[in-house]
């Protein structure tokens, strides 16, 4: 995929499904809108990326917006797993979370991710920093076949 072109599929992983619906709607908006999938928590994630149980007819998705607190498995246990594995590691991962603390970011970077941004707290800002992520990865980046 080179730059120019849309996102085909997006990997939401989140356990708050307000949240998830919001990014959901933001991405639905745009010109031309990817498949967006989502899944509540860590362990589902690696299971859709590794395409194991009922997620094996599952698309290889092209980004994932992923939440840091989460049951089960949290986002910095799922961010070093994706990015420690070799079939994955090359999926571009935004942290797209509610910390705003340093350790946080830190850790998140320093396990690869390739963006953090905090989840603004209104619904507009919320819905255009989603559609910023969206453009910048359909728009600007050059994303991996």
């Amino acid at each position: 995929m080179s730059g120019g072109s849309r996102l085909q599929h997006v990997l939401v992983v989140d356990d708050d499904p307000a949240d998830t619906m919001m990014i959901e709607e933001a991405l639905l908006a745009v010109p031309l809108p990817p498949v967006v999938h989502s899944v509540e928590d860590g362990r589902e994630a690696l299971d859709f990326l590794r395409r194991l149980g009922r997620y094996a007819s599952m698309p290889r998705p092209d980004l994932v917006l992923l939440d840091l607190n989460m049951p089960r498995m949290g986002g910095h246990e799922v961010l070093n797993e994706i990015k420690h594995d070799d079939d994955l590691k090359s999926i571009p991962i935004v942290v797209l979370t509610t910390s705003t603390a340093a350790p946080d970011i830190t850790a998140s970077y320093a396990k690869h991710a390739n963006a953090y941004v905090s989840k603004p707290l209104d619904l507009d800002s919320f819905e255009a920093a989603v559609r910023q992520i969206n453009h910048f990865y359909s728009e600007i980046a050059v994303l991996p076949e």
